[in-house]
């Protein structure tokens, strides 16, 4: 007797966790509504005033005694390091929370080197470090700058009689932190009208994070000290020989315009010596080519991944961002490109996380050799595939659990405006007076920037000397 025919396919089934797909995705797009910012008016203008208050912060740090270079690129992105904007350790990292600590976070690389003036790849002392990292040498530089970073170098005498000095991560962080500290607490002792009020500022490892309250905003800033290079290091030159899913989208030239060495040391590696091969600028360019459904899922998986594998510390999202990378090189662009495929690329995202932890190997993408997840341990790596297995077996109950956290950290935030705007908490539109008042345009102007640019990255070209005009690039625009 013949098997009935089916009467219509019904809907779309995870096989695993047989959650049906639409409901997935309709998930993900609420959990994307809630962690999404929302700007007016006067919060855009708050966030431009402290970016302002920082940058020129920054600009009194370089007059004290003139290390940091006169004219610096600063790179900003949006999310604080604990969101995975750049590749660095966390384990001394205090433990903000969004809503209880500040609304708004982001990250900002400050050069306080730079090597501008390569066009060939750029080779690194890599002898004494783990793949992906590197010590750095001032016989690169000057005997000005030798001079004036003396005192934040280790140095190493050879049998030759000669003295080489190697650029400390943990000194320059020393260094800055002193500075920054003694800025701030100049200029607090003549606060002006409308300046943001320093809430917080602490040294977390190589981070200087500052917490600033404005009007009833509060901003988070991780600075990071970072060495700046134009060009492209030799040991990730073959990864320019293979195909990759940005090619015909952005150029060449785009990719692969710089790099940094960020303070963050390997886990066999000496601290005060090695730093760490960040491609953050690189990164910025790769995201325009990403799809807004694959990054929805990422933001929703980096989101249920940084609770739930929060201990012992072995994944960050980091990984999950070079993970992502890895499957966009991997997948069909038109596969990439459906609208309807969150709940698929999550799933998906999921699947490959685990499969790095099973196999204790997740490749960087710019540096394929280099395995990021070679220093773990079996019990630690078993442990986080089994927390993941979890997930797999029921996505929709963590994604409800994500969204319930995210309402949560905005419900917070909104009653911390209300009690500020209810005890007349000063805002730089009430308090900046006189010829100083910004007027709407300004307030429209910068909403339009925030709203129009979720989540991109900015670029921040500032001279010390005239620090009330700094340019900024949104991606590829300039305002």
């Amino acid at each position: 007797m013949a098997a009935p025919a089916l009467s219509g396919v019904g809907p779309e089934l995870d096989f695993r966790s047989a959650a049906r797909m639409e409901d997935l995705n309709r998930l993900i797009q609420e959990f994307s509504k809630h962690d999404q910012r929302e700007y007016d008016d006067q919060r855009a203008l708050e966030i431009h005033t402290a970016k302002d208050f920082i940058f020129s912060m920054l600009g009194m740090v370089q007059k004290l005694d003139q290390k940091l270079p006169v004219a610096n690129e600063y790179l900003l992105l949006s999310g604080g390091v604990r969101e995975g904007v750049v590749d660095m350790d966390l384990d001394e990292l205090s433990i903000y929370a969004r809503g209880t600590d500040y609304d708004m976070d982001f990250t900002l690389l400050v050069p306080a080197l730079k090597l501008h003036d390569r066009n060939q790849p750029v080779t690194l002392d890599m002898r004494h470090s783990a793949l992906g990292h590197s010590w750095l040498s001032l016989r690169l530089f000057d005997e000005g700058t030798i001079n004036k970073w003396k005192d934040c170098c280790t140095i190493v005498d050879h049998i030759s009689g000669t003295t080489n000095y190697f650029f400390s991560p943990t000194l320059v962080a020393d260094w800055f932190y002193q500075s920054i500290s003694l800025v701030l607490l100049e200029v607090q002792k003549k606060p002006q009208r409308g300046m943001p009020r320093v809430e917080k500022v602490e040294r977390n490892g190589t981070i200087i994070s500052v917490i600033l309250g404005v009007g009833s905003s509060r901003m988070l800033y991780d600075i990071v000290p970072v060495v700046s290079f134009k060009g492209w290091p030799a040991v990730a030159q073959s990864w320019l020989m293979e195909n990759h899913f940005w090619d015909g989208k952005i150029t060449e030239e785009e990719v692969i315009s710089g790099f940094y060495l960020v303070p963050a040391c390997s886990f066999k590696g000496r601290k005060e010596n090695e730093w760490r091969l960040s491609f953050a600028r690189s990164e910025v360019q790769l995201k325009k080519c990403i799809s807004s459904s694959l990054m929805q899922a990422y933001q929703a998986c980096k989101a249920i991944i940084i609770k739930l594998l929060s201990r012992p510390k072995a994944i960050s999202p980091y990984h999950l961002r070079s993970i992502m990378l890895w499957a966009c090189d991997r997948l069909p662009a038109n596969y990439l490109a459906q609208d309807d495929f969150s709940a698929h690329f999550l799933l998906g995202l999921i699947d490959d996380l685990q499969h790095c932890l099973v196999n204790k190997m997740c490749p960087n993408y710019f540096i394929p050799q280099c395995n990021m997840l070679e220093h773990l341990s079996d019990e630690t790596a078993m442990l986080h595939a089994r927390k993941l297995s979890s997930v797999r077996s029921d996505p929709a109950e963590h994604l409800r659990t994500t969204i319930e956290h995210a309402k949560a950290a905005n419900r917070l935030t909104v009653e911390l405006q209300w009690r500020g705007s209810s005890n007349n908490l000063p805002s730089p539109q009430s308090d900046a007076g006189g010829e100083n008042q910004p007027d709407d345009r300004l307030a429209k102007k910068l909403q339009q920037l925030v709203t129009e640019n979720p989540g991109k990255s900015i670029s921040v070209f500032i001279n010390p000397d005239d620090v009330t005009r700094p340019h900024f690039r949104i991606d590829d625009k300039f305002f």
